[in-house]
């Protein structure tokens, strides 16, 4: 799908009618060609329709999902090329990374992508509310970052206050009195909870590193697509990247700690589960040990024909049931 963006009269103009502008009645002028020209999951015939337009071959997904360095950054001729991998799905519950490439021409931006964050719908509104925003094509490429700066700080700060919580609840079900299966329970949706966090923040650092990648890339064109006026707000952009960089940092490693905390809590509650049916066990050893012993058939035993027998054999596997007990009391294991 091809959705184009383009200035006209001081209005933004949304459309996908990219056909047109290539006709032999195409408009020509100021605000003719658009801004932006966003395509979401294009066909082999859009892809072609673009670079007869910009002039430029559009890199394929595969050559997007490529890892090296030379391949996600690389200039030709006055055009950069700039993919990273961006988080989407935070609010479907279906989270993701996915690359988008941004094509940066004088005239024109171009973004090729596969899935949809949420910041580039934002972005998209507040240009139409904002046409100045979209003025020009390196505007709307770092209005784009912005957003999505904003978009990441946002989730952080969520991760951050859930994992707040996520504390909380298991600690003081650790201290509580409550049922296991209330603790279990409690302690199952913490790790579940922290594995959640742990997905997010990974992939959150993952988008921040790819957005120093490509503002440290356009920082070094000097004589690049960025215009002056914008200088100021790249290297804004990268103290930015940089810090909830650090952020992110942090709450991984808050969450490791955590995650390190559950777990511990967790063995130290099968501990207690496991010490008591070993307690159990050894009280029960010396009693089926003398039931053992007289429970045998041999023909002479002296204390079958003993009128006292049987109590004597009751209260000595009494008395070996309680002298264990009394010992793990005494040495404070129970």
């Amino acid at each position: 799908m091809i959705t184009t963006y383009r200035i006209e009269g001081g209005q933004m103009r949304v459309g996908d009618a990219l056909p047109q502008l290539l006709g032999p009645d195409a408009p020509r002028g100021e605000g003719a060609l658009p801004i932006w020209i966003d395509l979401l999951q294009p066909t082999l015939q859009e892809e072609r329709l673009v670079e007869q337009l910009i002039g430029v071959e559009v890199p394929t997904r595969e050559e997007m999902q490529e890892i090296e360095a030379s391949s996600r950054l690389y200039r030709e001729g006055d055009v950069l090329f700039m993919t990273a991998p961006f988080l989407y799905g935070i609010d479907t519950g279906e989270i993701g990374s996915a690359a988008i490439t941004f094509v940066l021409t004088p005239t024109a931006l171009v973004t090729v992508r596969y899935a949809t964050p949420k910041a580039f719908g934002v972005f998209a509104a507040r240009a139409a509310k904002n046409p100045h925003l979209a003025s020009t094509p390196d505007g709307v490429m770092l209005g784009l970052f912005e957003q999505v700066v904003d978009r990441l700080a946002d989730i952080l700060e969520r991760v951050g206050a859930d994992m707040d919580r996520t504390s909380q609840a298991a600690f003081k079900a650790a201290k509580s009195q409550d049922r296991a299966s209330r603790k279990n329970d409690v302690l199952k949706d913490a790790l579940i909870a922290l594995g959640q966090v742990g997905e997010i923040t990974s992939r959150t650092s993952d988008t921040l590193l790819g957005l120093s990648r490509i503002l440290a890339f356009i920082a070094a064109e000097k004589d690049a697509c960025i215009r002056k006026e914008n200088k100021t707000r790249v290297k804004t952009l990268t103290r930015d990247v940089r810090s909830l960089m650090d952020h992110g940092k942090f709450l991984n490693e808050k969450a490791t700690f955590l995650l390190d905390a559950v777990l511990g809590i967790i063995n130290i509650e099968q501990n207690a589960i496991i010490k008591t049916f070993s307690v159990v066990a050894v009280i029960f050893m010396p009693p089926t040990l003398v039931a053992s012993i007289y429970g045998m058939n041999f023909q002479v035993m002296p204390e079958l024909e003993w009128v006292a027998g049987y109590p004597f054999a009751l209260g000595l596997m009494l008395a070996s049931a309680i002298a264990p007990l009394w010992f793990f009391r005494r040495k404070g294991w129970l």
